[in-house]
Parts: C-alpha cells; structure tokens; sequence
C-alpha cells in the first residue's frame, strides 16, 4: 500500500476512509496526493536521506502524464526504482482502466522504461481473467520486474443507515483475507515471466512472507499490516532465520521457487 503521486494534485475527493474488516481493510484512500511538484520540493529532500532504497510509485489518467513523471524521477538521483500504478482510468479511451489492457501495459512501460534509467516494476491488477498475460505484457515493455498485486474491489455497508461505512460506494481490500488470492497470482505470473516477481497482497508474518517466496516471488511488499502493527517489519524480519533454519534453508534466497507445479496462462486477459 505505497504512497502513489500523480503529475498534478488531487483535490475535490470525498475525505479518506477506512474500515476494518475481520482479517484485514477497505479503503477509499484512492490515489490522492500533493502532485509532483510537492513532492520534489517537500517531500524528496527527506526521501533522498533514507539508508534504503526508494521507490516511487507513479500514476497518471493520460501516457504522457506517465512519460512526464519518468522524465521527472529520472533527474532525481535518490530515486532507485519506480513503480508503475496503472489502476486509473484511460481517460483518453473511454475509461478502461490501463492496467487491463495488455496493449496498454506494455505501451506504457516501454516508455516509461525508455526514459528512467534505473528499474521500472510494473503493478498488476487482480481486475482480470489472467494476470500471467498482463505480466507478459509488462515483461515485452521493458519492465525489471512486475508486482502481484493491486487491491481488489470491496463494499463496506451500515445496513441500518444504507450508507457506506468508506465514504464511497467500493474500496480497495487489503490484508489476510486477500493472500490466498495474491498467492496463488504470484504462482502463474512466476511460472510464466523471466523478470523478478515482487509480491503484494495479505503478508503480515514471516510464514506468509515465505509462502510467497515460495510460489516465486524474490521480494514481498507489507503494507496493510503496518496499520495494524506498526512493528509488522522488524517482527517478520526477526522471525525469518528461524523459520528457515527449520526448514534447513540457510537464506531466504533458497526458499524462492521450491513449489514446483507450472502454470499455462490463456493467451487474453479478460479485463
């Protein structure tokens, strides 16, 4: 659940919402941000001093929004990688979203990747028939790696008011109750590309972060679960090396990849 920018700051949205759900969270949060010139003034000072890698998150409604932020992460030295978040609406063709159509997945990291010099990862959507085929499509762009994946659309409703307990009618579901989903799109999208898999989707301890691991993904995003436990990293962290040396690993590294089933994608999306 990173922090995504846009080109121009998002205003006239309802107020953000959330709403916990037994294993996990719906939000309306959306994509709502400062626009990029806030964040090179504001925000990318005191992101440029962060002992760690940074990735910036990078939406648009049009290609050359995309294009433009590229342009503009690549002249910014403390920005290791971005990430591609192809949720909005193609308002240039009706409203599909980006991220279910193969075409415009691909056209959009390859531009993107022709213009930022460091790795370009591609977010999928869970919105389609066959993630597989959108990571194929990622992987022609030029993507380094893919991420599996976005939220999935959900309704929180108080039945005695009819009203949405998130502001707007759907969200986005995140947390436990997505992992079996997230995981089992992290094996077809691993068994299918060449690039590194990063997965994201329901992680919230050592043992989930393995599984994912082990289906094929070489690295896992933690987002919901920091909205539950602030400590959800240093606690997954901690807990890894034994884990592992139960199983007789002797890293992470060598966790990656040891379910062995194969997954053949259909050749369409089915957005």
């Amino acid at each position: 659940m990173g922090k995504s920018f846009s080109l121009r700051p998002r205003d006239g949205n309802p107020p953000p919402r959330t709403a916990e759900t037994p294993s996990g969270m719906i939000n309306s949060i959306g994509l709502e941000n400062k626009g990029l010139d806030a964040f090179r003034a504001d925000i990318y000072p005191r992101f440029a001093r962060l002992g760690t890698l940074r990735i910036a998150s990078l939406v648009g409604e049009r290609p050359e929004e995309y294009r433009a932020l590229a342009e503009a992460m690549a002249a910014l030295e403390g920005i290791d990688a971005v990430e591609l978040n192809l949720s909005c609406p193609n308002v240039e063709e009706g409203g599909r979203t980006f991220g279910k159509d193969p075409r415009a997945v691909e056209r959009i990291t390859r531009e993107v990747r022709a213009r930022f010099p460091r790795p370009v990862w591609t977010k999928l959507t869970p919105g389609v028939s066959s993630m597989a085929v959108l990571a194929r499509a990622a992987e022609a762009g030029g993507a380094d790696a893919v991420t599996v994946m976005n939220t999935l659309v959900g309704m929180s409703v108080d039945w005695a008011r009819a009203h949405s307990r998130i502001g707007s009618p759907t969200g986005g579901v995140s947390g436990p109750a997505v992992k079996p989903l997230a995981l089992a799109n992290v094996w077809q999208v691993a068994s299918c590309v060449g690039v590194p898999v990063v997965a994201s989707g329901g992680a919230s301890c050592a043992r989930d972060v393995l599984e994912f691991m082990t289906v094929g993904a070489r690295a896992v995003q933690v987002g919901t679960a920091f909205f539950m436990r602030p400590t959800a990293g240093s606690e997954i962290l901690a807990q890894l090396p034994e884990l592992l040396a139960g199983a007789g690993l002797r890293s992470a590294e060598e966790a990656i990849g040891r379910f062995r089933p194969r997954h053949e994608p259909p050749g369409h999306a089915d957005g």
